[in-house]
């Protein structure tokens, strides 16, 4: 594997996270709350990977600039600017709501991560949008 293959690996990750996060709601939402936590722990491991990943890749290339021309653009960068600042948003929120969860605060886990997950989610299936019109355009 070299660095050029990293995007795709990102984006791998982030679609592997989205799955993850499916999973462990449906399994919240089931009452089997020990599954329920391995499958967040491997979410939250998943994404410190691509995080790692994805700045392993632009420390070392830098930025790909969208080629894309007319309306695709304006689609492309509101999903970009929306991908960016929740995924600066999230990291905070993905700690504090996994740590009350693992200190069995539920009843305060329970009020963010119902605000956590589908932010979460929209960052790791955004993230995946944004590499295919990126690199598969």
């Amino acid at each position: 594997m070299t660095v050029s293959d990293l995007p795709a690996l990102n984006a791998t990750l982030n679609a592997t996270a989205a799955v993850l996060l499916t999973t462990g709601y449906v399994l919240i939402r089931r009452g089997r709350v020990a599954q329920h936590r391995a499958v967040m722990i491997a979410a939250c491991c998943t994404s410190v990977l691509f995080l790692i990943s994805y700045l392993t890749y632009h420390a070392q290339i830098g930025s790909k600039h969208f080629e894309g021309q007319g309306p695709i653009r304006i689609v492309y960068f509101t999903i970009l600017l929306t991908h960016t600042i929740l995924a600066t948003v999230i990291v905070p929120m993905v700690l504090m709501t996994l740590s009350r969860g693992l200190k069995g605060k539920y009843d305060r886990h329970r009020a963010i991560a119902r605000w956590t997950l589908p932010l979460w989610m929209y960052v790791s299936v955004t993230g995946v949008i944004v590499y295919l019109m990126l690199y598969r355009l």
